[in-house]
């Protein structure tokens, strides 16, 4: 199994897995996952790395329904500015390829900010560390398992 799902086993939370097969011709992976599994896009969320200003990166978890803003992530992360990681780099960094990065189980642990909307709901959808495989938990496990931040990620 995953890092992710390793990561959640021993840390005893509760959480499922949901599979689906995944579409090599999907341009919107989030937004595959969303609809093969009949989700509402705002309970599925994308993991995304950015590059800080100051070389760090940081992760953003944001619902697929919505775009990250990066001046949010910025701020949010103590930054001036921040911008896309290129698809290397962001795999190098996470052990997981893009598509399938999982906020959990990543190769080292990184400044991880989870947008403040999973705040009202039960239950969220993140990656489970490959394409095709969503976790479903709740957002105060994935919070603490992560050290992750409550921030407003996202615009209209």
């Amino acid at each position: 199994m995953t890092p992710a799902v390793k990561q959640l086993e021993k840390a005893g939370v509760d959480f499922a897995l949901a599979e689906y097969e995944h579409d090599p011709r999907s341009p919107a992976y989030g937004e595959e996952a969303a609809r093969t599994l009949g989700l509402s896009p705002d309970e599925v969320f994308k993991t995304l790395l950015a590059r800080l200003d100051d070389g760090r990166l940081a992760v953003a978890i944001v619902p697929v329904s919505r775009k990250l803003d990066l001046k949010a992530l910025a701020r949010a992360a103590g930054a001036r500015k921040a911008q896309m990681a290129e698809a290397e780099e962001a795999q190098r960094a996470t052990g997981y390829v893009v598509g399938g990065i999982s906020p959990l189980g990543q190769k080292r642990r990184l400044a991880t900010f989870l947008d403040a909307s999973a705040e009202a709901l039960a239950a969220i959808h993140v990656s489970g560390g490959r394409r095709g495989l969503e976790i479903r938990l709740a957002p105060s496990d994935l919070l603490r398992l992560t050290g992750a931040r409550l921030a407003t990620l996202v615009r209209d």
